[in-house]
């Protein structure tokens, strides 16, 4: 895929997002940092940077490396993506079920794989305490509906 095509492929993707953004529902409590918020000002970011990306495309300043013989992917990429994608795959389908903690424990453990980190309990507590603090802090003190930390069966 040529720059420009990925410029506009970024620009339509960044479009959809911003739509997405603006058909958020208000939240009926009246707060100073709504709903809407964070999502438009990753939004925002994220679009601003492919504009800028397909301007540095437009200006021929981007290399399209997809014709150069020299680029291999480098061992073990398959893994990497494996990793990261069954990761946030694992996180899907388990945070109903068990809760948030334990599946954002493994979904960084799968992100930690896909860069290379030993899965280990080392890992298993970093990537738990991470989980844990996150879930105190949106959940329980911002008030951000990410359900129970776990789910228990009784």
């Amino acid at each position: 895929m040529t720059p420009l095509r990925l410029a506009v492929l970024l620009l339509a993707i960044a479009a959809a997002a911003i739509w997405q953004v603006t058909v958020i529902p208000e939240s009926l409590m009246q707060m100073t940092v709504g709903p809407v918020l964070a999502p438009a000002v990753v939004v925002v970011g994220l679009a601003v940077l492919a504009l800028l990306y397909g301007v540095s495309a437009w200006r021929g300043r981007q290399v399209d490396v997809s014709h150069a013989p020299d680029q291999t992917p480098l061992p073990g990429s398959g893994r990497r993506l494996a990793s990261l994608l069954g990761g946030g795959a694992v996180f899907m389908a388990l945070v109903g079920p068990l809760g948030f903690v334990l599946p954002a424990a493994l979904c960084g453990m799968g992100v930690a794989r896909a860069f290379d980190a030993p899965l280990g309990w080392r890992s298993a507590l970093v990537c738990g305490a991470i989980a844990a603090v996150f879930w105190l802090v949106f959940a329980q003190l911002l008030g951000i509906g990410l359900g129970p930390a776990l789910r228990w069966p009784f």
